[in-house]
């Protein structure tokens, strides 16, 4: 018998705490939020009917879908056989967690079809007590035996969030029922300490916190507690692969580790579940270690375009300050596990640097991350590429290991892709939020946005071009007759941000880097907020010594890259220098790939080749190499490697004269 969808009353949103003692902010759902034009607004179209479609296909062809076929028949393949990795159950549960989502943006009937089918194949895999993961139920081992490496655990998590999804858009118990089951086998077997045992992929802990939140069912934030006050006391067995525990964040206990080491997406994902954990219970000294590893990630971890993860051994962080352009795995799916982390972050303690955190993720790595035509994928992206790399595989599933010169369609490890998918989906989510003092305002993206706040229902309308330009404007559409304010984040980056209310200067306060107006509002009433978006060099902290002397260009909030497509002929990006004190040219296009952007043009000089065959010389010969003058053009980051392979970068060496 299958349920009918019904609208959820709850908050439509990934993060939705149940005790709101500990939030400094409370968030809005799909519901409550609706992108309407834009850069995001254009993409979370696309993403709906191009992303979506094409993850369908591939999951079909790679067999992830098959492998719950073949579980149900009763035809399973060995592990050489088997044309999917052991962990691509995940990726089935993440592109359903993403048609679910795009379920709370507008009904889809296609999607809503495809989600009833997916689960039912679902269904019929999973084991009668509730156990599921297709990769073991093929014979591929003992359940549980291998943790470190099975990523059973991992998989289950994927499935909760897809069915609390589900849940949250549509009402619908369905895949709820068989998420439930599998958790409670999880509880059945490892809760009260009856077993021990973590898996070597976090993941579950954030999920079974907001399936607690959910269903209100403790014994599932019970697990969560128990499996983070496991962690980093070597219980994860290192003999399955290369890696130590520090690999697995099993090195030190969560409560004292001070920076993120090992597995950048492993490292982020834990710390969601940490701060899910927080602000259930309160417990101080979880808060404190979550944020003490995201400050020392953010300051010395994290590249300018917003990568994490500085080693492709491992998909590692590094050493602090431990940043290669060139070398950098800059993991898609370690920079969406950032978004979330700081999203949880922001929520508990109404910082804007953690809003700051999320803008500089969204506008760089992850919009850098698919295509122009929304149907191909970095899957590591790099802050530098020194040759014409090969074109990725048409066809093909590219390995995850290389960054070729342009997205592959698809991947062997096929994580990033449907991670994508559903964090457009749900991007709505993390554009505002609400507070007894009114509304705050974390991304500037054109948007409705309607809220009951203590004073009553208010609605706005959110039109701007930002980052194009710096203006952005809020309309009140409805309002209280009471006062309420309303909170506008400032940039670290915007040393000014003037506030107009109906065309003139408005007296604002400074809360936690948010400039707030506070007033009894008119329907009609406008807001202008005007940020300053014009570009400026960057230097990296001298401890990077990859980059030391050189710069980048920013504008707002996007990071700027030179690739040679653009360049004049004769131009070679490896040799050049960016004179810094002269003026930088900005150029406008309406259309530049497909979308309005802002190029720009730069004083530069090239060092000719000294002929000289070793990579080292003297300090003479190089001091005395002559130098010419050249123009270099600077694109947005997030538009590179669309038009065949090229040479990039976004730090160039520093030249005053």
């Amino acid at each position: 018998m299958t349920d009918t969808p019904t609208r959820p009353t709850g908050t439509i949103a990934p993060v939705v705490p149940l005790n709101t003692e500990q939030l400094a902010l409370v968030p809005l759902g799909l519901d409550a939020v609706h992108l309407t034009a834009g850069f995001w607004g254009e993409w979370q179209r696309a993403n709906r009917e191009i992303t979506a479609p094409h993850a369908l296909h591939w999951l079909e062809q790679d067999g992830a879908i098959d492998a719950f076929r073949r579980v149900r028949s009763g035809t399973p393949l060995d592990s050489k056989a088997r044309p999917s990795l052991w962990f691509s159950d995940s990726d089935v549960y993440k592109a359903l967690e993403g048609l679910s989502w795009d379920l709370g943006n507008q009904k889809h009937e296609a999607f809503t079809a495809t989600i009833a089918e997916l689960t039912k194949t679902i269904a019929d895999a999973q084991d009668a007590d509730g156990y599921i993961n297709t990769f073991v139920q093929e014979g591929n081992g003992e359940r549980w035996s291998r943790l470190g490496w099975s990523h059973e655990m991992y998989c289950i998590g994927h499935l909760v969030q897809a069915a609390v999804a589900h849940k949250r858009t549509t009402g619908s118990d369905e895949l709820l029922r068989i998420a439930r089951a599998a958790a409670d086998r999880l509880v059945s077997e490892f809760g009260q300490g009856r077993r021990h045992g973590l898996d070597g992929h976090p993941e579950i802990e954030m999920a079974l916190v907001e399936l607690y939140r959910l269903t209100g069912e403790r014994s599932y934030l019970e697990l969560t507690e128990q499996f983070i006050d496991e962690r980093g006391r070597g219980t994860i067995s290192t003999e399955d692969g290369p890696f130590d525990s520090e690999y697995y964040q099993d090195a030190t206990p969560v409560r004292d580790e001070q920076t993120t080491v090992g597995h950048a997406v492993r490292a982020v994902y834990l710390l969601c579940g940490v701060v899910d954990l927080y602000t259930e219970t309160g417990e101080p000294a979880l808060l404190e270690a979550a944020v003490r590893q995201w400050e020392a990630m953010t300051s010395t971890k994290t590249y300018l375009n917003g990568a994490v993860g500085s080693r492709i051994e491992g998909e590692a962080f590094g050493d602090p300050y431990e940043l290669p352009p060139d070398l950098v795995y800059g993991e898609t799916c370690a920079t969406i596990g950032v978004i979330m982390l700081s999203w949880r972050l922001l929520l508990v303690t109404g910082e804007s640097r953690f809003a700051d955190s999320i803008e500089r993720a969204l506008f760089n790595l992850l919009a850098a991350s698919t295509s122009i035509g929304r149907d191909s994928f970095f899957y590591s992206n790099p802050a530098q590429r020194r040759t014409l790399r090969r074109a990725a595989p048409a066809g093909e599933r590219a390995p995850r290991s290389d960054a070729p010169g342009t997205r592959p369609a698809w991947f062997v490890c096929t994580c990033c892709p449907p991670n994508i998918l559903r964090t457009i989906a749900s991007l709505s989510a993390y554009v505002s939020t609400t507070d007894r003092s009114g509304v705050q305002i974390h991304q500037y993206i054109p948007s409705t946005i309607d809220v009951f706040t203590p004073a009553g229902a208010v609605s706005l309308q959110l039109d701007t071009e930002y980052p194009l330009n710096g203006a952005i404007r809020l309309q009140v559409l409805t309002t209280p007759d009471s006062a309420w304010s309303l909170s506008l984040r400032q940039p670290a980056w915007a040393d000014t941000a003037p506030v107009r209310v109906n065309g003139e200067p408005a007296s604002t306060a400074t809360r936690n880097g948010y400039l707030v107006v506070s007033r009894t509002w008119a329907v009609g009433d406008a807001v202008e907020l005007d940020l300053p978006v014009a570009p400026r060099f960057t230097v990296m902290h001298p401890k990077v010594d990859a980059v030391h002397g050189q710069v980048a260009i920013e504008r707002g909030p996007i990071v700027y890259a030179f690739e040679s497509t653009d360049q004049d002929t004769g131009v070679d990006l490896n040799s050049v220098e960016v004179l810094v004190h002269e003026p930088v040219r900005e150029r406008y296009f309406d259309d530049f790939l497909g979308q309005p952007s802002v190029v720009l043009e730069l004083a530069g000089v090239q060092r000719d080749d000294p002929g000289q065959e070793l990579a080292w010389a003297p300090y003479e010969i190089e001091a005395a190499q002559p130098r010419r003058r050249v123009t270099l053009t600077a694109i947005p980051y997030p538009l590179w490697a669309n038009r065949g392979p090229s040479v990039m970068r976004i730090f160039s060496p520093a030249s005053s004269s």
